[in-house]
């Protein structure tokens, strides 16, 4: 894998609706290189401040770009966000260990279920179209429905797609977890993978155990360098100490202590 540090240009940055963005930038390097469940690692900013770099999950790649989507929240994500097309993005990717997945010959005998979580929407769109062939089923959870993310896209690829809204505004009323429950009440995958906020993939490993599922979550943390250095982004598992940015953000579920 191929690690560069580029000056993209930003193709396009708009806002998708409420607080969620889209973002392309040109980068043939990253594009190439790039696989589901990596990250890129952006300076939003030539000042001080912000200091850190903000890392945003790859959303997809297309010859020589690369799509993002990431949630306006604190002033990194502002600054990203005042970005214009034709300027220059300070990038460091692709980063981490991304989605371990089998494109298998025979796609009728693939079963893949992919859960998301709000902004986890993110990488799973790029590992879907990766898993087109197994027309996968994709699980999306937010909390109403204007936050729901993707369901034009996912459709697109052929997936089959189930919603959870916390409010009931649209799909199955409750958490994308409870909906879980029900669809493994009917059918059990090959795999499943999952991206989203903490909670939310600790109750998804521990389904997974009960059905003895392997399970791939990617998970969501605070980092620093990015690239495994400074130790600010460690999880616990069962071989110790491991470092988000640099040996995930993919676990597997039964590698995980909760």
């Amino acid at each position: 894998m191929e690690i560069v540090q580029v000056k993209a240009k930003i193709i396009s940055n708009k806002r998708i609706i409420g607080n969620y963005w889209h973002l392309e930038f040109e980068s043939a390097t990253i594009a190439r290189h790039a696989c589901p469940g990596q990250f890129v690692n952006i300076r939003v900013s030539d000042e001080l401040n912000p200091l850190l770099r903000r890392p945003i999950s790859i959303h997809g790649v297309k010859t020589a770009k690369v799509k993002l989507i990431y949630r306006v929240l604190g002033n990194g994500t502002q600054a990203l966000a005042r970005k214009k097309p034709s300027e220059l993005l300070d990038v460091i990717g692709p980063l981490g260990s991304g989605f371990s997945y089998h494109r298998s010959s025979k796609p009728e005998n693939t079963k893949n279920i992919l859960v998301a979580g709000g902004i986890g929407i993110a990488p799973l769109l790029f590992l879907a179209e990766k898993l087109r062939l197994s027309k996968p089923l994709i699980l999306i959870g937010a909390k109403t429905k204007s936050q729901i993310l993707c369901l034009r896209e996912f459709k697109s690829l052929g997936c089959t797609v189930k919603l959870a809204t916390e409010d009931g505004s649209l799909g199955f009323k409750g958490m994308v977890t409870d909906l879980l429950k029900i669809v493994l009440g009917q059918t059990k995958p090959l795999k499943l993978f999952s991206c989203g906020p903490h909670p939310m993939l600790k109750t998804v490993s521990l389904i997974a155990h009960e059905n003895k599922i392997n399970a791939q979550l990617s998970l969501e943390e605070h980092m620093a360098c990015g690239i495994g250095a400074c130790l600010g982004c460690v999880v616990l598992t069962k071989s110790g100490y491991k470092r988000v940015c640099k040996d995930g953000p993919v676990f597997s579920n039964e590698e995980l202590i909760w």
